[in-house]
C-alpha cells in the first residue's frame, strides 16, 4: 500500500510540473535507488532486529532476527553480562511460534501485530519459559527442555497474553472476554462473560489504542490475586466505513468511530477476583463522560486511576481501595488553553510511598517527584516534594528508575529539538548527565533493574544500529543496517532556522538535487505534516524516497510549523481550536524566507504532499493558497475532510 501511494505522489507531483529541471543521478558510483529498491524485503539497510525484550532477570536482551524475505528467522539474546550472542530458538522452532507478520493475510491483524507493536513472544516472571503468540494460538515454551506445547486452540484468537506476578497464571482477551489458565494448562476460567459485540472487557477499541496509544487495558495485581480491567461500551459510538480498493472486489470493514461531537465509550474499571471469578466495579465521579487512558496497582488492594475530561485540559489521578470501593484525588493536573499530554511516565517507585510525574507546569514538560502515606494511600493528597528537571527543553518520556542508586532515566531533546538523547538525574534533582554522544535520535529500553539497557541510534549520516549498553559502562554492537548511505549515495540535508511572524524559531530542512547546473530554476515540493504528532525536521537519517525526488531534479523542503511536538506548551499549543491558519501561515512565511536564502529555488513551481494529518494541512493549504501548484493529499483525517482514511487525494491548480 505505501510503494502504491508513493509511487502515486511521485507520479501526479512530476505530472504538473513541465519540463523537471534535471533528470540525472549523483554523479558519485552508487547503486541505483529505486522504489522498488526502497520497499523491497528488507529495505535498503537490511531487516533489523523484531520484538527486542529484556528477560525479567535482566541478564539476556532477547530479539528476533529473520532473513530480508521473512522465511527464516531465528530468536536470539545478548548476555548482558559478557555481550556473547546466541540462539534461544532455531528458525525451525520459531517458524511455527512466530510466523513472519508479513504471511498474516487479515489487514485488520497486520496492521495490529505491525502499527501497534504487539510482541510475538512474552517472557515469564522467572526468566525460564516463553509465550508465544502464533496468529492467535497461544504456545507455552520452556526454556530447559527446548519444547513448546500448545497453551489455547479455540477457534477465536486469543490475544495480549500475560503471565501472572508468581508466575503460575497466564491471562489472554478472547472476543473481548478475559480468560486465564494455569500454566499446566488445564482448567481454562473465563472471568467475564459479555457476549455482545459492542461490550468489550480488557480489550482495546480504535480510539483508546490510535488516540491514547492504549497497548493493554488489563493488568494483574502484585500478588497474583486479582486483575483490574478497562470495560468499554462502544453501542452508541457511530459505525464507520472503512473502503478497501485494493483487492479486485473491493471489501468495506465497519469499524466504531466517534467523528468530532459524536458519543464516546463509556467505560468503567472492573476487578476481577481470579480465583472466585466474581467482578467488582468501581465508581469515579463523571467516568462516563471522560477517557480512562492509563490506570494500575499501587499495591495489593489498591489501584490508581487517570480520569481524563473530553476537552482533555483536566486530568485526575484517583486512587482507589478495591474492597469498599472508596477513592480519593490525589493529584489534578490543569492545563487551561492546551491540553494534557497522556503518556507513560506516572510510575509508582518500588519503595512504595513516591511516584513520578510529568507536567507542562512551568511551560515544559518536565519530572515531578511526588510522596503519600504508603500505609493509607487514600488519606490525603499526594505531596510535592521537587521538581527534578528543569530548563528550554522536553522530556519526552520516563524510560527506568533505579532506586538502589537514586536515578531516574529519561529520554528528552535537551539543546536540541531536532536531537533524541538518553539522561540521567537524581532522585533529589542534583548531577543530570546526558549518556549518549553523538548527533542524532537516541532511544533506550532497560532492563527491569534498570542497570542495562538496549540503545537503538540514528543519525543524519549513519546507518542504524543497536547496542547493549551497561549504565556507566561501555555498549557491545549488536546489530548495524547495511550501509546505505555509501551504497546508495544518500545525503544529509541542510537544515535551517527561520522565524515565524511573532519571532518564534522554526526548525526546516532542505535536500537540494545532486547535480543541478548554476543559473537554473529548481522546483520545490514540500512534505508537511504540521499536526501536534510528529515532527518532520530531526536528526535522522533522509528518506530515500526524498532522494529519489531529488535525484529528478526536485528539491525537497519540510518544515515544523508552531503546533508540532517537540517544543514548549506555547509552541505546540498555537493552534488549540483552530486548525489550519496558523500552520500555513508559519509553512508559507518560512518559503518566503527560503526562496531569498536560495534564490535557485523556483517559487513558480511549488508543490506540497503529506500524509494522516499532513494529508489534511496539504487540502487546507491548495483550498486556502494559491502558492502551490501541486498537491498530493494520503489519507487525511476524516475529521477534517469527507475523504476516507484509505485512499490518496489529489489535486492542483491549472
Amino acid at each position: 500500500m505505501n510503494k502504491i501511494i508513493l509511487a502515486l505522489a511521485a507520479f501526479f507531483v512530476s505530472s504538473c510540473f513541465p519540463s523537471p529541471l534535471l533528470r540525472g543521478q549523483s554523479s558519485s558510483p552508487v547503486k541505483p535507488l529505486t522504489i522498488e529498491a526502497i520497499f523491497a524485503p528488507g529495505g535498503l539497510g537490511g531487516r533489523g532486529p523484531e520484538n527486542v525484550e529484556w528477560s525479567p532477570d535482566g541478564t539476556k536482551l532477547s530479539f528476533v532476527q529473520r532473513d530480508d524475505e521473512g522465511e527464516h528467522g531465528e530468536l536470539w539474546y545478548v548476555d548482558a553480562a559478557t555481550g556473547e550472542k546466541k540462539v534461544l530458538l532455531s528458525a525451525a522452532k520459531l517458524a511455527s511460534l512466530a510466523p513472519d507478520y508479513n504471511k498474516v493475510k487479515n489487514e485488520r491483524e497486520k496492521e495490529r501485530l505491525t502499527r501497534y507493536h504487539v510482541a510475538a513472544y512474552l517472557w515469564a516472571p522467572d526468566s525460564k519459559r516463553l509465550i508465544f503468540d502464533s496468529q492467535g494460538q497461544l504456545w507455552l515454551f520452556d526454556l530447559a527442555t527446548g519444547t513448546a506445547v500448545q497453551f489455547t486452540s479455540a477457534p477465536d484468537p486469543s490475544i495480549d497474553p500475560k503471565f501472572s506476578p508468581d508466575g503460575n497464571h497466564v491471562s489472554y482477551v478472547r472476543k473481548h472476554n478475559l480468560y486465564i489458565r494455569p500454566v499446566s494448562g488445564k482448567n481454562e476460567k473465563q472471568l467475564t462473560r459479555d457476549t455482545a459485540d459492542d461490550l468489550f472487557n480488557g480489550d482495546i477499541d480504535w480510539v483508546y489504542a490510535e488516540e491514547l496509544a492504549v497497548r493493554s487495558n488489563y493488568f494483574w495485581s502484585p500478588d497474583s490475586k486479582q486483575i483490574v480491567f478497562l470495560h468499554m461500551d462502544e453501542s452508541k459510538v457511530p459505525t464507520y466505513p472503512i473502503e478497501n480498493l485494493i483487492p479486485t472486489h473491493p471489501t468495506v470493514d465497519n469499524e466504531k468511530y466517534p467523528k468530532v461531537g459524536d458519543a464516546n465509550p463509556v467505560v468503567k474499571l472492573g476487578v476481577a477476583d481470579t480465583n472466585k471469578g466474581k467482578v467488582r466495579w468501581i465508581s469515579l465521579p463523571g467516568e462516563e463522560e471522560s477517557y480512562i487512558p492509563r490506570f494500575g496497582w499501587v499495591r495489593e488492594g489498591v489501584v490508581w486511576v487517570e480520569l481524563l475530561n473530553r476537552d482533555q485540559d483536566k486530568m485526575d489521578l484517583y486512587f482507589v481501595e478495591v474492597k469498599s470501593g472508596k477513592s480519593t484525588k490525589v493529584l489534578s493536573e490543569i492545563t487551561p488553553g492546551a491540553w494534557v499530554n497522556v503518556n507513560d511516565d506516572f510510575k509508582i517507585l518500588k519503595s512504595g510511598d513516591r511516584f513520578l510525574w510529568s507536567s507542562w507546569r512551568d511551560g515544559h514538560t518536565h519530572l515531578y517527584l511526588y510522596s503519600f502515606d504508603k500505609q493509607n494511600p487514600l488519606s490525603a493528597e499526594a505531596k510535592l516534594e521537587r521538581q527534578l528537571t528543569r530548563g528550554d527543553f522536553e522530556v519526552l518520556g520516563v524510560a527506568a528508575v533505579d532506586e538502589s542508586a537514586g536515578t531516574v532515566f529519561f529520554s528528552s531533546n535537551k539543546d536540541d529539538p531536532r536531537q533524541r538523547h538518553i539522561f540521567s538525574i537524581k532522585l533529589d534533582g542534583t548531577d543530570l548527565r546526558q549518556l549518549t554522544p553523538d548527533e542524532g535520535l537516541y532511544y533506550g529500553k532497560f532492563s527491569d533493574d534498570a542497570k542495562h539497557f538496549e540503545q537503538t541510534f540514528m543519525g543524519p549520516s549513519t546507518v542504524p544500529r543497536i547496542s547493549l549498553c551497561a549504565v556507566g559502562a561501555a555498549c557491545v554492537p549488536v546489530w548495524q543496517a547495511r550501509d546505505e548511505v555509501a551504497e546508495y549515495g544518500l545525503r544529509a540535508p541542510k537544515y535551517l532556522e527561520f522565524k515565524a511572524d511573532d519571532g518564534t524559531t522554526l526548525y526546516g530542512r532542505l535536500l537540494l538535487p545532486p547535480d543541478a547546473p548554476p543559473g537554473g530554476k529548481i522546483p520545490l515540493i514540500v512534505n508537511i505534516y504540521g499536526g501536534p504528532a510528529a515532527q518532520m525536521v530531526l536528526k535522522e537519517p533522509m528518506s530515500p524516497f526524498d532522494e529519489v525526488l531529488s535525484r529528478q531534479g526536485f528539491a525537497i523542503f519540510a518544515l515544523d510549523n508552531r503546533g508540532t511536538p517537540g517544543r514548549d506548551q506555547k509552541f505546540q499549543a498555537a493552534i488549540r481550536h483552530e486548525f489550519g491558519a496558523i500552520e500555513l501561515k508559519d509553512q508559507l512565511g518560512a518559503l518566503d524566507q527560503l526562496f531569498t536564502q536560495y534564490p535557485q529555488l523556483d517559487p513558480d513551481r511549488l508543490a506540497i504532499w503529506g500524509w494522516s494529518n499532513g494529508g489534511s494541512m496539504t487540502l487546507y493549504a491548495m483550498t486556502h493558497s494559491k502558492r502551490f501548484r501541486a498537491g498530493v493529499a494520503v489519507a487525511p483525517s476524516p475529521t477534517r475532510s469527507t475523504t476516507t482514511p484509505s485512499t490518496p487525494n489529489v489535486t492542483w491548480d491549472s
